[in-house]
C-alpha cells in the first residue's frame, strides 16, 4: 500500500489449453485409467474439448482477451526496473514506484456499485491522473510506455497491474495470483469520484485507523488484510514534492520482507522535528514520525496500526512470521489487483482458475479424469 508519498507466473489460458488437449489425446492411458469413462473413445472426448472451446471462442468478453505471452512480459518488465536500478546506481529502484501504480490503479474499487477499480485504466487520465495521490505516479507510466508499445495486444490496464506484480517477485517477496483480461477506456469520464485512496492521516490515532477500515472495508478487505497489504511499506519512501513527507520506511528499500512490522514495533518513534537536508532546520512539513537517528520515518497511518488493538495483534502476526505475511500479501496483492474486473473476462494465468484453461480444468474433473 503506498499513501501520497510489491515468482512464476502459471501458464497462460493457451497453453493449458495445449496441455489439456494433450490429455484427450492419450486414448490408451485414459483407457488403462480404470475411469467410468474409460468407454468413450478418444474422438468423442476431443470433441467435448473443441465444443467448450468454441462455445468460448465465440464469447466476445472471451475474444477480447489480449494474445501475449506473460513470459516475455515479465522478462520486459524485470529487465526495465534492472536498467533503470543499475542507471540510478544509489540502492533504490524504480520497483516500489510499478507497486505503487498498480495499487493506485486498482484501489478506487466500491463493491458497492461496483465503479472503479483496475479494469479500465481511468488514472492514465484527467481527473485521476491529477488527484494529489497519484502525484508522481507519471514517472512509473512513462517507464511503462515503451512496453506497450512493443506489446501492443497488451491493455494499459494489464500493463499496470502486471508490473505490480512482476515488481514484487523483483524485489523478493511472493507470486501474485494474476489474470489478463482488462480492457482500457478512452477517456475519464468514468473514473470514480476523488478521496478513495486513503489518507497518511485523519488527526487522530482513531480517526486514521477509523478512515483505514472505511477505505478498505469500501473495496472487500478485512482488517487482516489491511495490515498485510501496508507491509508494502517495506518498499520506498516519500518524496516531500510529491506527498509533503519525506523518507524511507526501512533501510532496504529494495527487497520485500516483514521488516516493516518489526520496526514499527521495536525502534522508538518520535515526531519529526528537524528538516531531513540540515540539522537545524525545523520540519515544517505535514506531521510524522522518525527513528531514533532520524533516517527512517513512519506515517500517522502506519503507527495507526500498532495503536488499535484489532491491527495490532496481526502487526505482531507478521513481524514473528515473515511466511505467513508473505502468503497473506501474496493473497491480498492478487486480490487487489483484481477489483473491478469481471471473472468473465479475465483470462487466467493462474490462482484464479478462471478463462478457457480452467474451465476446461473443471471439465476434466467433471468427467472423471
Amino acid at each position: 500500500m503506498a499513501f501520497r508519498a510489491i515468482r512464476t507466473i502459471a501458464p497462460t489460458a493457451s497453453r493449458q489449453l495445449a496441455v489439456s488437449t494433450r490429455t484427450f489425446a492419450a486414448g490408451p492411458a485414459i483407457k488403462s485409467a480404470g475411469s467410468q469413462y474409460s468407454s468413450l473413445t478418444t474422438g468423442a472426448l476431443c470433441a467435448t474439448v473443441l465444443a467448450a472451446s468454441l462455445t468460448l471462442t465465440a464469447d466476445p468478453a472471451h475474444a477480447a482477451a489480449p494474445k501475449v505471452d506473460p513470459a516475455a512480459v515479465k522478462a520486459a518488465i524485470m529487465a526495465t526496473i534492472e536498467a533503470e536500478d543499475e542507471r540510478r546506481g544509489d540502492g533504490t529502484s524504480l520497483a516500489p514506484t510499478l507497486v505503487r501504480l498498480a495499487w493506485h490503479a486498482s484501489g478506487t474499487y466500491s463493491k458497492a456499485d461496483g465503479s472503479g477499480g483496475s479494469n479500465g485504466c481511468r488514472m492514465r487520465f484527467n481527473p485521476e491522473a491529477g488527484w494529489g495521490a497519484n502525484a508522481g505516479l507519471a514517472t512509473a507510466r512513462n517507464f511503462l510506455d515503451p512496453l506497450k508499445a512493443k506489446f501492443p495486444g497488451l491493455s494499459y490496464a494489464d500493463l499496470y497491474t502486471y508490473a505490480g506484480a512482476v515488481a514484487i517477485e523483483y524485489v523478493g517477496g511472493p507470486a501474485i495470483p494474476f489474470a489478463f483480461g482488462r480492457t482500457d477506456a478512452t477517456d475519464g469520464t468514468t473514473s470514480p469520484p476523488d478521496g478513495r485512496l486513503p489518507n497518511a492521516d485523519m488527526g487522530s490515532p482513531a480517526a486514521t485507523a477509523q478512515h483505514l477500515r472505511d477505505i478498505f472495508y469500501r473495496m472487500g478487505f478485512d482488517d487482516r488484510e489491511i495490515v498485510a497489504l501496508s507491509g508494502a511499506h517495506a518498499l520506498g519512501r516519500c518524496h516531500e514534492d510529491a506527498s509533503g513527507y519525506w523518507g524511507p520506511w526501512t533501510r532496504a528499500e529494495s527487497t520485500l520482507s516483514n521488516e516493516y512490522f518489526r520496526l514499527l514495533k521495536e525502534e522508538p518513534w518520535t515526531p519529526k522535528a528537524k528538516k531531513h537536508e540540515s540539522g537545524g532546520c525545523p520540519w515544517k512539513g505535514p506531521a510524522q514520525y522518525e527513528s531514533a537517528d532520524g533516517s527512517l520515518m513512519m506515517l500517522p497511518s502506519d503507527l495507526a496500526l500498532v495503536q488499535d488493538p484489532k491491527f495490532h495483534e496481526w502487526v505482531l502476526k507478521y513481524k514473528d512470521d515473515e511466511e505467513l505475511f508473505f502468503k497473506d500479501f501474496a493473497a491480498a496483492f492478487g486480490k487487489l489487483l483484481a477489483l473491478g474486473v469481471k471473472e468473465s473476462t479475465a483470462g487466467s494465468t493462474g490462482g484464479a482458475g478462471g478463462g478457457l484453461g480452467g474451465l476446461l480444468a473443471k471439465l476434466m474433473g467433471f468427467m472423471g479424469l
